[in-house]
């Protein structure tokens, strides 16, 4: 027979939920940060290399 599981619930609080969206935002706009700056090097290069 399967167990009954057992949940304990707690109290969020909105300060967790905005610090962990928050972390989450940072690293979001600096990958998209370092992508623009990959993308654009990659531009240069190939402008300076193929052209």
């Amino acid at each position: 027979m399967a167990e009954k599981a057992s949940y304990e619930f707690v109290e969020v609080k909105s300060a967790d939920i905005l610090a962990e969206r928050e972390s989450l935002w940072a690293g979001f706009t600096n990958a998209t940060k370092y992508s623009i700056i990959a993308v654009v090097a990659l531009l240069v290069l190939m402008f300076l290399f193929l052209v």
